[in-house]
């Protein structure tokens, strides 16, 4: 979204219920498809078989293909068969309803080898840089499926550093990861104690996740694995066996006391669907011709902009008003919020254009537009992203006694199913979340204080909201999001929704 980004042009109503599949961000790091494209093929009559050695492996794996009694002097592509995935979405000029994900299974062309004059064919390539799990491997000649083999790609875990004093961030990967539901998702636990989800849609099985080492002083497990929120225990004895994990250690070298409260943001990129929440059609004239632009097009509560608009319909007075809904999800079942407006300015306009200082109001976090109104009509507006915000130091008592209670206070969080809560982990320990709807963007957490002497780690992490209302086919809602940064589907309409990290002391 940019800051220049005309008003005048008509917004398509949206219906928040019918499905919208993503185009992913274009985010760095992220492996291409591991060819081009296959043409589609046929199954022959009769196949024949490849022989693939190993038949297993991690990425970059030297594998052997070969195969006999297949047409002779033939030029054979072979195929591999791989999927793009992405997230689901509904929008609409009221909210973002998070519907799931999508699978779209296709095959590339990994090699051209030609058969001798036996049939025979002998190739090497290397597993490559893609999902997780089974592989289908096909000999296609003319548009037929004339052998077959088969890879399986099988995970890996790193995490770096391995040491330091509580606080360090601490980087996981973990790579393989599946292109189906049931193989998508990954559980990390730290010391037994469900810190939350990974998936890796948008980055074709790499899931990246940073978490911050807790104490005590001392080593202490992090535990990786398959699982659609919490962990698959006996993956072993599953349909998908092959959905392997890992454990690995930390050691927390010192308690250097509490780190000061910060965001760590997603990276910036650009938004892949135009559609953007509060952009009421009622009231904005199809025929305007009027433009507005803004300063910036993003920033917390109480951020100064300043507005600018020509070619208004006349210089009669203009009333710049905030766009914002009011309501609650709660046993949501008819009409659970609306639109409401309000007034930030009044300027008459010079040669129909004007220019206004505004500040952002405290209020919902998510887009929002700034309305230009001109007898008692809408004729211009312009969008602001509205983002979280730590209120002061973020808690209200940062020394505290064992069993004491103690508050974080955020601002800017949404309404939507993709912004409207925050999911709690208390020392890597998920506990629970808040809901900032109701309450106008503000959300006060009223957390107890536990744990030995010592420095305590509280992170706040986005959550896909999947209760009220709820809709059939989401996974991984309701939990923390440890892939924000990269695998969230806020990130493809323009939220910025970042890992908010607080800590205190407990004393005896």
């Amino acid at each position: 979204m940019t800051a220049t980004a005309a008003s005048s042009a008509t917004v398509v109503k949206q219906n928040a219920t019918i499905p919208i599949a993503l185009t992913a961000p274009n985010e760095t790091g992220v492996a291409p498809l591991p060819g081009p494209i296959a043409n589609p093929a046929k199954l022959a009559n009769k196949m024949g078989v490849l022989t693939v050695s190993p038949e297993e492996g991690v990425i970059g794996t030297e594998i052997a293909i070969s195969g006999n009694g297949l047409p002779p002097n033939a030029n054979v592509e072979l195929t591999w068969s791989t999927a793009k995935v992405t997230w689901l979405v509904g929008a609409a000029a009221d909210t973002v309803n998070y519907l799931g994900t999508q699978t779209t299974d296709l095959a590339v062309v990994l090699a051209t080898v030609t058969t001798n004059a036996s049939g025979a064919l002998s190739t090497q390539i290397k597993a490559p840089d893609d999902f997780g799990g089974i592989h289908n491997i096909y000999a296609v000649v003319k548009g037929s499926e004339i052998a077959h083999g088969g890879f399986v790609t099988s995970r890996t875990v790193s995490i770096t550093p391995t040491s330091g004093p509580i606080g360090t961030p601490i980087t996981v990967t973990y790579s393989g990861l599946g292109a189906s539901e049931y193989t998508g998702g990954a559980s990390l636990l730290y010391d037994n104690h469900y810190v939350g989800e990974l998936m890796a849609n948008w980055t074709r099985g790499v899931a990246t996740a940073t978490i911050r080492a807790s104490g005590p002083v001392g080593t202490h497990t992090i535990q990786i694995g398959n699982a659609i929120s919490y962990l698959y225990l006996n993956v072993p004895q599953s349909p998908i066996p092959y959905t392997n994990g890992a454990t690995a250690t930390f050691t927390v070298t010192a308690d250097d006391g509490p780190p000061p409260a910060v965001i760590d943001w997603p990276a910036s990129v650009t938004p892949t669907l135009k559609e953007i929440t509060t952009l009421d059609e009622g009231g904005l004239g199809v025929s305007s011709k009027a433009k507005t632009s803004i300063s910036s097009s993003k920033g917390p509560d109480g951020t100064n902009v300043t507005v600018t608009a020509s070619k208004l319909p006349s210089n009669a007075t203009a009333t710049l008003q905030w766009a914002s809904v009011v309501g609650n999800r709660v046993n949501c079942k008819s009409t659970c919020w609306s639109f409401v407006t309000q007034p930030l300015t009044t300027i008459t306009p010079t040669g129909k254009a004007l220019t206004a200082a505004l500040t952002v109001p405290d209020g919902l976090g998510g887009w929002h537009v700034v309305q230009v109104v001109q007898r008692g009509k809408v004729v211009a507006q312009v969008p602001f992203y509205v983002e979280e915000s730590i209120v002061g130091q973020g808690v209200s008592s940062i020394t505290v006694t064992e069993g004491q209670p103690f508050t974080i206070q955020v601002e800017g969080v949404g309404w939507t199913q993709l912004d409207n809560t925050v999911a709690v982990d208390y020392n890597n320990s998920y506990i629970g979340y808040g809901c900032g709807f109701n309450s106008n963007g503000d959300v006060v957490l009223n957390l107890i204080a536990t744990g030995s002497p010592g420095t305590q780690l509280i992170d706040l992490y986005p959550m896909l909201y999947s209760l009220s209302p709820s809709f059939a086919d989401t996974p991984y809602g309701m939990v923390p999001i440890l892939t924000y940064a990269q695998d969230d589907p806020a990130l493809a309409l323009g939220y910025q929704l970042g890992a908010m990290r607080f800590a205190i002391t407990v004393v005896n």
